[in-house]
């Protein structure tokens, strides 16, 4: 059965750097994670207490949203306080494959080494996958090593969920039904 059949809301990674993000990277975040929630949809990050992890929790769960953390320790120490589930692997990096696995598309929000791993496994997994206020080189990059897949980049965190809607047909609609 696919998601839409059984009544499951969409499940949208917000992945972006933790320590050290840039404060647009964070901002985007914050209005992603806001956009996520407003329309329905669940919203995963790699669940930390830090950067476009927090900033998408917290707005998110402030808009009245699903957060879940998928964290890569084997306690919640460390997760981020607008996570409504924190969901410890012991799997450290190794948990960017479960945080993609459980999404139906990935929105990039700012870009370092891990957020690069996620980004790469949704264009290998075929999820959509779409960059917020990328560096045309980054897009470049990604677009190269998977040209075929449901990859573009966006101007603004308004753009970025509303192509990530049109992406996802039967999963778009809101907690409220049909």
């Amino acid at each position: 059965m696919v998601p839409s059949e059984v009544g499951f809301p969409a499940c949208i990674a917000i992945v972006g750097p933790g320590e050290n993000a840039p404060a647009e990277a964070c901002a985007d975040a914050t209005a992603v994670g806001r956009l996520v929630a407003s329309r329905g949809w669940v919203t995963l990050t790699g669940g930390r207490s830090s950067g476009v992890m927090a900033a998408a929790a917290a707005s998110a769960s402030a808009a009245g949203g699903v957060v879940i953390g998928v964290l890569p320790g084997f306690d919640r120490e460390g997760a981020a306080a607008g996570l409504t589930v924190a969901l410890p692997t012991g799997l450290g990096e190794a948990r960017n494959a479960v945080l993609v696995t459980a999404a139906d598309a990935v929105i990039g929000c700012g870009l370092n080494p891990g957020t690069a791993s996620e980004i790469a496994l949704a264009l290998k997994a075929g999820k959509p996958t779409i960059l917020v206020r990328a560096a045309e080189s980054d897009v470049a990059f990604f677009a190269a090593l998977a040209p075929d897949a449901q990859f573009r980049a966006a101007s603004t965190p308004e753009e970025a969920v509303a192509w990530v809607a049109t992406q996802l047909p039967g999963l778009t609609r809101s907690r409220a039904g049909p």
